[in-house]
């Protein structure tokens, strides 16, 4: 045991001093005092969106620090435990090591994924947006299945998620489908599912049972705070109502409850109908337009957010970021990455995404870390 868990050891410890780097967690603390200080001033709820916005970061760094001394703790007892195995040979303090250090490395894989989220948007929610490309009917089934496999992710991490806007397809699967989730760093963590997702499969339409490849589209948004507006002039909207065709009951369908908002400048057009008022769907609906006029003010801002993001890329084969084959063998594979796992069931009915997520980030801190190098 104690040959074994030595380097373990010493390779958590070398990986959490990184990541105290990462976090500059002294200044961290720093500024958690600074703004319990703030907090605690007269007249500090005068200005309740302010303070709202300060009394959120605070949670969230102190959230983080919280994480990272329990880490730090659980790093230490598992070195303790594994002191004393090697010295009494006892099995269950082996045991206990093991489950220690199997716990150490679980959270510091998710301080790694906050170390890299620099953007104050990352730690906020993501508005998703799914859109079939080449392939048909089948990208219609295939857009179904993304949904299903990010509700599940979400799931996992115990976000929230609201279906903004989901019409079926014109025989299997849906039309497209956008949705927002809320939880903490979920914008972080799904950017990484941006661009286009690849099926291989045997067509579930096609009587001849042959191989069929399938593409959708994947858009990844911040959700905007409240603090954060963007400015819209009510003379650059086209404002449609019509009935909505998803599910929701009577009302929904029998009311002119859906809604769709045309930027007229841009042409962007976002539609919600899953709310079960006019007044709600419309609401959703001048979220998602503020994020998308958002990301297209940065994109012709920030070069480094167009190089994270990529190039609008056409929907269709050479474009993919991600390959999912079901025959003639199983397979998912990252392009970007180059991760890749057999258990294709665990990733589309599981959502089990992680992997994925956390090589593209450390993919893309290494390819922001080349480029800074390549520009001094």
């Amino acid at each position: 045991m104690a040959e074994t868990a030595a380097p373990t050891l010493r390779e958590l410890e070398a990986r959490l001093a990184e990541i105290e780097g990462y976090l500059h967690a002294d200044e961290l603390r720093e500024r958690v005092a600074a703004l319990e200080a703030e907090s605690a001033a007269a007249g500090f709820w005068d200005d309740a969106d302010s303070a709202r916005a300060t009394m959120t970061e605070l949670a969230r760094l102190k959230e983080d620090l919280a994480s990272l001394d329990a880490a730090a703790s659980s790093l230490a007892d598992a070195q303790a435990a594994a002191e004393l195995a090697a010295e009494t040979g006892d099995a269950d303090l082996e045991a206990e090591a093991a489950s220690l250090v199997a716990s150490v490395n679980t959270a510091l894989g998710e301080l790694e994924l906050a170390s890299w989220f620099t953007d104050d948007l990352d730690h906020g929610n993501a508005i998703v947006t799914i859109k079939p490309g080449q392939g048909g009917l089948e990208a219609q089934d295939w857009t179904a299945m993304l949904l299903a496999m990010y509700l599940r992710y979400a799931e996992r991490h115990g976000w929230k998620v609201t279906v903004n806007d989901a019409p079926a397809g014109e025989v299997i699967g849906l039309d497209r489908a956008t949705f927002t989730v809320s939880g903490k760093n979920a914008y972080g963590m799904l950017k990484a599912e941006q661009g286009v997702h690849r099926l291989v499969r045997i067509s579930p339409t096609d009587a001849n049972k042959r191989r069929q490849t399938t593409f959708a589209g994947v858009e990844v948004l911040p959700d905007l705070p409240q603090e954060v507006e963007v400015e819209i002039d009510p003379a650059d909207l086209r404002i449609d109502v019509y009935h909505a065709s998803g599910p929701g009951g009577q009302g929904v369908n029998t009311t002119d409850s859906a809604v769709r908002i045309t930027h007229l400048p841009t042409g962007i057009v976002v539609t919600c109908q899953n709310e079960r008022s006019q007044i709600q769907n419309k609401a959703s609906a001048m979220r998602i337009l503020q994020a998308r006029l958002l990301e297209l003010e940065r994109e012709k801002r920030d070069a480094e957010i167009a190089e994270l993001k990529g190039p609008k890329r056409d929907i269709s084969f050479g474009n993919q970021a991600r390959n999912y084959v079901l025959f003639p063998y199983r397979l998912v594979k990252d392009t970007r990455t180059g991760h890749e796992t057999g258990n294709v069931d665990a990733v589309l009915e599981d959502g089990d995404l992680d992997d994925f997520i956390i090589a593209y980030h450390r993919w893309a801190t290494s390819e922001r870390s080349v480029g800074d190098g390549a520009l001094q």
